[in-house]
């Protein structure tokens, strides 16, 4: 639809409302309560034929034939069909609806019935106007080939398309069945702060901000970890936070800079503990909310029922990418086994990091059922404890499914001398440029100096979650309003 075509629809559709306030109708008026939803009525359609009934709604279509109009409401659960006849409103009442334009919301009291055609239907006794709409909905948002708009304009998304609400309806559900199977397993929800005086417990770049009064730079939270650690020091021994974390990096289809997480710490317990945390929650919430464990994502059909494939990195990177690290003792052998596949490396890798590299370029492509990766490298993983034995690699998994990671977990380091060691590592790290290292967080390591009990932590991203659980393949499909660059006449 041009310009000009849209201004005229809309100067007509201000005419209109012009038009109602002269006949004494507020275009914006009072509430009407609706007695049953949409799909209430057509569900009970035995017990409510002949009763009268109130529903609210949208307009969302009008068919009119003289002396009678058929229209359909939309409201939150469904749509359905009113009809309107001149000898039943009168004169005045049924050609005040030739003010309605698609996209207004009226309410409709009636008796139920079925229409010859077997639609469930309300018949007017009366109706009430509850808001005018100024801009016309969309004829082809289906067809639209700027998908972008869809996320610029999520209200009209959610106007027209109804398996984007339904969407958003299931990730409602399945956040809250995760809090059920959490809460029903003794965790409790507590909530830490957003601004923090220091960016830890992840490797990513902060957003910055600024606390006028107290004359102090601030940091949106990159993590939750450490101030959920901090409660398992004093004695809250199994606790969870679901909540928005923030990363200064690129956006792609599975990245966005403010995404939601849980991260889920218990005190006495383990890798292993997570592991079984982690595939059994997922399940759970996949039987409460969709009814199924088995689930196809972008065509790919996959069953989350436990136990879940494990792997250590080491064997993963030997059955993918055909390497052996059991093989390749220090970082020259590891560097000469790169340059021979082909991968480039970043000036001053370490064996680990050169693993690292190659399990991410060579095997997360072919985890496509639920697998835990575990045994990841001490200089890749700043906060997990040590493998008793073999100290260059940590008690760290992370879960995948579809190729890409959903879960991140320890066991937790809890010894303050080794983790001011390995701040001290960072630290190096971000003087010599890596500006995603972690720092120096001392009230932290105050912290551990009281005593931490041994402990699981694990975190998972609810957003690529949500996006398996829902067959969506970009993370802006679940996210109400995603980050976007602005257009140039934003």
């Amino acid at each position: 639809m041009d310009q000009e075509n849209l201004n005229e629809l809309m100067q007509s559709r201000r005419r209109k409302m012009a038009q109602l306030r002269e006949r004494g109708i507020e275009p914006y008026g009072k509430k009407v309560k609706a007695s049953h939803y949409s799909t209430e009525i057509i569900e009970q359609f035995a017990e409510l034929e002949n009763s009268v009934v109130t529903v609210t709604g949208r307009i969302v279509s009008i068919r009119a034939h003289g002396k009678a109009t058929f229209a359909h409401l939309q409201d939150y659960k469904g749509r359905i069909q009113v009809y309107f006849r001149l000898d039943q409103l009168g004169e005045e009442k049924y050609s005040l609806f030739e003010l309605c334009d698609l996209g207004d919301f009226i309410g409709v009291r009636g008796p139920v019935f079925r229409t010859r055609k077997g639609e469930v239907t309300v018949a007017a006794d009366d109706w009430y106007f509850m808001a005018k709409s100024l801009r016309p909905l969309p004829e082809k948002w289906h067809g639209l080939k700027d998908v972008e708009l869809r996320y610029r304009q999520r209200y009209v998304d959610l106007i027209v398309n109804q398996e984007v609400k339904e969407t958003f309806i299931k990730r409602s559900r399945l956040i809250q069945a995760l809090r059920d199977a959490l809460n029903e397993r003794g965790f409790l929800e507590v909530e830490t702060p957003i601004m923090q005086n220091i960016a830890g417990g992840a490797l990513a770049r902060p957003f910055v901000t600024y606390h006028n009064a107290l004359g102090m730079k601030l940091y949106l939270r990159i993590a939750t970890e450490l101030h959920l650690k901090r409660l398992l020091v004093g004695g809250l021994d199994k606790v969870y936070e679901i909540g928005r974390v923030f990363r200064n990096e690129g956006i792609s289809s599975f990245h966005n800079p403010e995404f939601t997480t849980v991260e889920i710490y218990q005190s006495y317990a383990d890798l292993d503990d997570m592991m079984e945390l982690t595939e059994n929650v997922i399940y759970e919430i996949a039987q409460r909310v969709l009814g199924t464990s088995r689930i196809t994502y972008q065509g790919v059909e996959f069953a989350l029922k436990p136990p879940w494939t494990r792997l250590t990195m080491i064997e993963a990177v030997r059955k993918y990418a055909g390497v052996d690290f059991n093989k390749l003792s220090d970082t020259a052998s590891a560097a000469q086994a790169a340059a021979k596949a082909g991968l480039e490396l970043e000036k001053g890798m370490t064996r680990g990091e050169i693993l690292n590299a190659f399990f991410e370029s060579f095997c997360e492509p072919h985890l496509q059922e639920p697998t835990f990766i575990h045994d990841y490298p001490i200089e890749i993983s700043p906060l997990a404890k040590r493998i008793e034995g073999n100290p260059q690699f940590t008690y760290r998994f992370e879960g995948f499914m579809a190729g890409k990671e959903i879960a991140n977990a320890f066991t937790e380091l809890n010894d303050p001398i080794d983790q001011r060691e390995r701040f001290e590592q960072q630290l190096a790290k971000r003087r010599a440029g890596d500006d995603e290292a972690h720092v120096m967080d001392e009230d932290f390591i105050n912290a551990l100096e009281y005593g931490m009990p041994p402990a699981g932590g694990l975190g998972i991203g609810i957003d690529r979650l949500v996006m398996f659980l829902t067959d969506s393949p970009s993370i802006r499909d679940v996210i109400l309003f995603p980050t976007l660059r602005p257009r140039a006449e934003e």
